[in-house]
């Protein structure tokens, strides 16, 4: 993976940690996502007409993008609900890298060599461990962990599909300005059926946030989805999941979830992952 793609995802990796933490800490976290998605969609109808439509060929995978993107709206705030954002966070984008990296190899016969797949395990096992507690090194609670780890299955299976799609696209943000338009409002419509009063709370009470939250996710998503057309979908996805250690400071230093010994070591295994996905033979 080159140097420049190396750095664009890990700048995708540090917006993806901070629209998470305002999902987290802004009120209702189905309220704020759904209006955080909202301000994403409208950003994304403004890109629209400066970037060419996708290939009708991926409209298929964009459409399953959309709707597997929508679930993870909704899955991921409810496992915010019932854990720390320390913990959540990394079990989710943890347990992804692995999953895009076994479908990589099944459906588009990708097959990392031995040493950046060993990156990719480094990466996956250094993003999980941040989830252990920073005093005892044990999980807690574990319908947060059993909803992270449902919400990581989801985002290797967005990942993959959208790498997929924008691969058949023509046009890479085309299909990327395409889908967080769909999945933005998709999840808004669905969102404001129960939490109406709720997301009317968010626009009145952090509306600023969750602007700037929407702005951060959409651009996180156009970088990812820009890389995985040029680099291999495992190396791109685990890469990306490196916004832990943003989310591990920002849970130590905003939300005042602590910060040990294990995120020390979770932090030099992570490091070590990146070296290794950059082995070029």
């Amino acid at each position: 993976m080159s140097l420049e793609i190396t750095l664009v995802v890990l700048l995708a990796a540090l917006f993806n940690a901070s629209w998470n933490a305002i999902v987290k800490v802004g009120g209702d976290r189905v309220a704020v996502m759904a209006v955080v998605t909202l301000f994403g969609s409208l950003i994304s109808a403004f890109a629209l007409p400066f970037v060419p439509l996708p290939d009708p060929a991926s409209w298929p995978l964009l459409a399953l993008a959309i709707l597997i993107h929508t679930a993870y709206h909704f899955s991921l705030p409810m496992a915010y609900q019932h854990g720390d954002f320390g913990q959540v966070y990394p079990i989710a984008r943890g347990s992804a890298p692995l999953l895009v990296t076994l479908g990589a190899a099944v459906f588009a016969g990708e097959l990392l060599g031995f040493l950046p797949m060993l990156g990719v395990l480094f990466l996956a096992v250094g993003v999980m461990s941040l989830s252990l507690d920073t005093r005892t090194g044990l999980t807690r609670n574990p319908r947060a962990i059993l909803l992270a780890l449902g919400t990581g299955a989801l985002i290797a299976s967005y990942t993959l599909v959208g790498g997929l799609g924008a691969r058949q696209a023509g046009s890479v943000l085309g299909f990327a300005v395409c889908l967080t338009i769909g999945n933005g409002l998709l999840t808004f419509l669905i969102a404001s059926t129960w939490k109406h009063k709720a997301i009317k709370a968010v626009v009145c009470g952090n509306l600023v946030p969750a602007a700037l939250g929407g702005g951060m996710q959409v651009g996180a998503y156009w970088i990812v989805i820009w890389a995985m057309a040029y680099a291999p979908l495992g190396m791109v996805s685990a890469l990306r999941e490196t916004g832990v250690l943003f989310a591990a400071l920002i849970s130590t230093f905003i939300l005042k979830e602590g910060f040990g010994v294990w995120r020390f070591i979770s932090s030099g295994l992570i490091a070590c992952g990146i070296a290794l996905t950059r082995y070029k033979p």
